[in-house]
């Protein structure tokens, strides 16, 4: 039933929008001056807010094509193009206004006069125009809205004449009730002066000058120039809010900042930039060590003999988190438990990470947020760049990243890197290798291309193959000697991956607006493993597309993605002399509102898929946002999330025991369990604030997820059994996190976090809490770099602690009392550190160390005497197993 009223829904949204799209427009090209993307989003945004339809201009034909219905003068809309400062051939801008362009804007002006745009109105004022005082985007928009409040059918704000034209009835207002609201707001204006403490309010970018004669534009009042820079990047991020015209294949992020993490205002969700220069604040040598400087994911080490580590989100474990690359999925499946290690992190060129539930466009499996990777693939000239890393106790890696434009539109990537862990590393003295040794080649190409400008099209296809190799356990195991015949326990791990994507969009002349994106991957992965006498092994292939079109629905306060979506997966896992098989098929459909008001930003989405084994899924989300002031936001969000578990390869780190694995089905149809299902709901207040006379911001958020149905993985019923069944009763996770970003002096970063869970579920017998999960955790990030030489030259220091407070652990009182662990946990903290010294923009040397503090779980390993014993577990870990390490690197840019 609910997938009959989804169809019929979907059909009468779209039948709607090809109601709006039937209207008669008019259609027209004008030569209009630009340089760059900065002009072309700034043409066509002022395009859009005079009146026009749709407006699309060409760098290379320096063209602006309009689409206007109605009465909409195209002379009205190239006035205001030309009062944004880009000469046309009816208007010129005034030479005040060209200069305050950014220096890439400045294109070549014509010698020839043209009618300026401003001198229209410099000298004088129709009837009902006013003068009003005021500064910027942010300006014009309270002004505007004022004006509408009390009764204003139209009101249009010029900030370069400082007049406010407007249209009203004056049966229903007055002149006189509008300037009486525009003063109330904040500015001053040919009638009325507004109050010291609501001038005093306002934003530092809207600080006008009070003592300059009506008319007359004055500088912004600030209080320095670190106030007056954040104050201008809260108004680019304002203006890019409320006219967003994404001409992109798919979501791509973009964010007027350059710092290294930085929360998109823009975005409804919970969205954090990573740039990789805060990659570079640490070792990074793959995505699951990229989160060791955010406050946000936790990472931990699973297993003392693999040494795998795993991420955490919102008090829950990496599988509830999506995990993409590119937007494609990535690290789910056979590949849960050693993904993170095979995307190096020289690779990336930047992270999204969102908290919470994500768009629908991406799928079903996301519950706790989303993981976004992005590959190295953009430069506007050919670049090389070469890492070498080793750190003391034999683990060594190189880079090789090359981007190069191949010629206007085509663009190609080659990235390679190879590692290998060499020595025999036991720091605590217990017959096991810290972790394990072996190595790795990964060997990735990307060939882009992009003529939206032209043709409408772009497209990005990428081939990444990877082989690893890895050995552990016993320090005396050799791997040459056949299983049956060891005397020695031993983990061998092999894998082999392959995938071959594409993303292919286009965006309809003539409507930036308007696009399709259709995206597709195909995925191999083999694992081949053992553990001590335990065999396990796993192939998945899997194919998936995902087609999304992208419109609006008369102006771009109003937009929709809808579209379809195919999944094909096929498992074959070997566990002992079991086999499981598996063919997940899952076609999907979606639908995604968004609507953009002044200070709010709604997108309501839901989507249907039709899982063979799991049935019908539907999935709805929804994400809030309202801007009380450009410095407080307040974000809500709530969604469903479904998965399938794949108990044996997400549960790895418990293979490196004796522990039995138990199944207990209940009529599922995958291992005889049922799907996972659960609500996410989230919570947020972001405020931005002046301390010590910079830019701080302080995050607060809470999130709660509730499970309708979970596979629980139980180790308290015997220190000797791992058993899976579905969930009878409540589970649920409580996250409650506040950040703290501020900077005390120059170049001197700051970032203080405070994170609570609470997670408890209800397993056979009790409810308790979820093992290995700290109720408190505090971290604490610095950050100081020196002032660049006149060649690049600077220093750059780093340094994190994290304190994790005492976790429950397993319940092992049915051992004997030597192999008993602790019901709790100690508290710890874990200091890393590092020092890099750039020399010039080419070449940067690094030196740095992890867990200074050179804390260490005792016992990490039960019984490591007697590793084929009833009580051997190298799965019970909830701490570092490796005291201090210490690496140097190199990065080398030719």
């Amino acid at each position: 039933m609910k997938s009959y009223t989804t169809r019929i829904f979907l059909g009468l949204f779209l039948l709607f929008t090809q109601f709006i799209f039937a209207q008669t427009l008019n259609k027209s090209q004008f030569q209009v001056k630009g340089n760059c993307e900065m002009c072309k989003e700034r043409i066509e945004t002022t395009a859009l807010k005079a009146g026009a339809s749709a407006a699309r201009y060409s760098i290379d034909n320096q063209t602006l094509t309009l689409e206007t219905t109605g009465n909409i003068s195209t002379d009205d809309i190239l006035k205001k193009v030309a009062d944004a400062g880009h000469d046309n051939e009816k208007f010129k801008t005034s030479d005040e206004t060209y200069e305050k362009l950014l220096s890439c804007c400045h294109y070549e002006r014509d010698a020839e006069t043209i009618v300026s745009a401003t001198e229209n109105h410099d000298h004088f004022k129709a009837e009902n125009e006013f003068f009003v005082k005021g500064n910027c985007e942010s300006c014009k928009a309270r002004i505007e809205k004022a004006a509408k409040d009390a009764g204003a059918n139209s009101a249009n704000w010029n900030s370069e004449t400082q007049i406010v034209s407007l249209n009203f009835d004056n049966s229903k207002t007055s002149a006189d009730k509008i300037l009486k609201k525009i003063a109330d707001v904040g500015h001053d204006n040919e009638k009325y002066k507004t109050s010291d403490s609501v001038y005093k309010k306002l934003p530092g970018c809207c600080l006008y000058d009070r003592e300059i004669p009506l008319g007359q534009k004055g500088s912004e009042v600030h209080s320095d120039e670190n106030s007056k820079e954040a104050d201008h990047q809260n108004h680019i991020e304002e203006t890019k809010k409320e006219s967003d015209n994404e001409k992109n294949i798919e979501e791509v992020k973009v964010t007027a900042s350059k710092a290294a993490t930085s929360i998109s205002k823009k975005d409804a969700g919970l969205v954090f930039n990573i740039d990789s220069k805060e990659l570079l604040k640490a070792a990074c040598c793959n995505l699951s060590e990229s989160f060791e400087t955010n406050a946000t994911v936790d990472v931990s080490f699973s297993n003392a003999v693999t040494g795998t580590k795993q991420l955490k989100m919102l008090g829950l474990d990496q599988k509830y988190t999506s995990l993409t690359k590119e937007l494609l999925p990535e690290i789910r499946g056979i590949a849960s438990a050693y993904g993170l290690n095979l995307i190096p992190g020289r690779w990336i060129e930047s992270i999204q990470l969102t908290k919470g539930g994500s768009t629908v466009t991406n799928g079903y499996e996301s519950i706790t947020g989303q993981i976004n990777t992005e590959l190295i693939k953009s430069s506007d000239k050919p670049k090389t760049s070469l890492n070498l890393f080793s750190d003391f106790n034999g683990r060594a890696e190189a880079n090789i990243t090359h981007v190069a434009p191949i010629n206007d539109h085509w663009t190609q990537t080659f990235l390679l890197h190879g590692n290998g862990t060499f020595g025999n590393t036991d720091m605590n003295d217990d017959g096991f290798l810290d972790r394990p040794k072996g190595s790795q080649i990964n060997a990735a190409y990307l060939l882009n291309f992009n003529d939206l400008e032209k043709s409408g099209f772009g497209s990005h296809f990428g081939i990444n193959f990877v082989k690893d190799e890895r050995t552990a356990g016993q320090t005396s195991f050799n791997k040459q000697i056949d299983q049956e015949d060891q005397t020695d326990y031993g983990v061998g791990i092999d894998i082999s991956r392959f995938q071959i994507w594409n993303k292919t969009g286009y965006v309809f002349k003539g409507k930036p607006y308007q696009s399709l994106g259709w995206m597709n991957q195909y995925v191999y992965h083999q694992q081949d493993s053992f553990f001590g006498l335990r065999n396990y092994s796993g192939k998945q292939h899997t194919y998936y597309s995902n087609l999304i079109f992208e419109s609006i629905i008369g102006n771009t306060n109003h937009k929709y993605k809808t579209g379809a979506s195919f999944l094909y997966d096929v498992y074959d896992e070997n566990y002992l002399l079991d086999n499981f098989k598996r063919n997940e098929i899952v076609p999907g459909i979606f639908a995604e509102y968004t609507l953009t008001g002044l200070k709010y930003t709604l997108v309501a989405g839901a989507r249907a898929d039709f899982h063979n084994l799991a049935g019908t899924q539907f999935t709805p989300r929804l994400n809030f946002k309202y801007d009380f002031t450009p410095q407080t936001i307040l974000r809500l969000s709530a969604g469903r999330g479904f998965r399938t578990a794949s108990v044996f390869a997400e549960n790895q780190q418990y293979f490196a025991s004796n522990r039995n694995i138990q199944i207990l089905q209940n009529g599922g149809d995958i291992y005889g369990l049922k799907p996972e299902i659960a609500w996410n709901y989230g919570a947020s207040l972001q405020q931005e604030f002046k301390l010590f006379g910079r830019k701080s911001s302080l995050m607060a958020d809470f999130f709660r997820t509730d499970f309708q149905d979970q596979v629980l993985v139980d180790l308290d019923r015997s220190p000797q059994q791992l058993t899976f069944y579905n969930l009878e009763g409540k589970s649920f996770a409580n996250s409650f996190q506040t950040q703290w970003d501020f900077t005390p002096f120059k170049n001197f970063d700051v970032r203080l976090a405070y994170k609570y869970y609470d997670v408890q579920a209800d397993y056979l017998g009790e409810r308790r809490e979820v093992p290995f999960m700290a109720k408190h955790r505090g971290f604490v990030n610095l950050a100081y770099s020196t002032n660049k030489s006149t060649k690049g030259a600077f220093w750059s220091f780093d340094t994190t602690l994290n304190v994790v407070g005492k976790q429950r652990l397993p319940n092992t009182s049915s051992n004997p009392e030597e192999f008993q662990i602790p019901t709790y946990s100690e508290s710890y903290a874990v200091l890393n550190a590092q020092i890099s010294r750039n020399f010039n923009q080419k070449i940067r040397a690094y030196f740095g160390g992890e867990n200074l503090t050179s804390y260490t779980q005792k016992n990490a390993i039960v019984d490591f005497k007697n590793p084929f014993g009833n009580y051997f577990d190298g799965g019970m870990v909830y701490a570092p197993i490796m005291k201090a390490n210490f690496y140097v690197g190199l990065d080398v840019t030719f």
